[in-house]
């Protein structure tokens, strides 16, 4: 019958539990015996129970064992930077780069234009500066980006002229030859003779004015 995987979680059921407890705890203590004759090794195992029992079992002697483990961890604190040392350093990078990151949102606020009742005048006449240093370096960048799409169109074009001239030699056509006509500018000549129209104004019945004009 195969045995099924125990779930990694604390036994609920108390006497499940305290069974399980005391199979473990014997088998843990065979295997450090084993292990200290096995490979001449120092082995110290502790265990506490549930409620508080103690269990252990030492190759040697336990309080041996154990001097030695404190000489050893503390030869490793001396050679090694603590963990709190490290925490330590860590917090300050992390402060240091929360500082850099409030610094660059209130510069970008400023440059948008937002925030800026704090500023002085020469912080102002900086501002200004900076924007316009990076209008012309956008303009700038603006006008390559034209000028390359049109060295494209132009080399573009070349191609197709090359294409349909290849297709016109192929049908057996001449390529079209752009001819220019002479065309003739015909000089606008005024008219020698003033015709006599009278462009005064006249306010009156019509009777008079044909009398007016009998007289002259």
């Amino acid at each position: 019958m195969v045995r099924g995987k125990t779930q990694m979680r604390r036994i609920e059921n108390a006497t499940s539990r305290q069974v399980t407890f005391s199979k473990r705890r014997n088998g843990l203590l065979k295997k450090a015996f084993e292990l200290s004759v096995l490979c001449d090794a120092e082995v110290a195992l502790i265990i506490f129970s549930p409620r508080g029992k103690l269990y252990e079992f030492g190759s040697s002697s336990m309080k041996e064992i154990i001097e030695r483990y404190q000489k050893h961890a503390k030869d490793v604190r001396a050679n090694n930077p603590s963990a709190e040392q490290n925490m330590q350093q860590l917090k300050q990078e992390t402060a240091s780069m929360v500082k850099k990151i409030e610094l660059l949102e209130a510069s970008k606020r400023k440059l948008l234009g937002e925030g800026l009742v704090s500023c002085t005048v020469e912080e102002l006449q900086q501002l200004e500066r900076q924007l316009e240093r990076s209008v012309n370096c956008i303009r700038a960048r603006k006008m390559q980006v034209f000028q390359e799409q049109i060295e494209k169109l132009k080399e573009k074009e070349k191609v197709l002229e090359a294409e349909n001239d290849k297709l016109l030699e192929k049908c057996g056509a001449e390529p079209p030859q752009t001819s220019k006509e002479n065309t003739e500018i015909v000089p606008c000549t005024e008219s020698s003779e003033v015709s006599d129209v009278e462009t005064g104004l006249f306010i009156g019945p019509p009777e008079r004015r044909n009398k007016l004009v009998l007289k002259n």
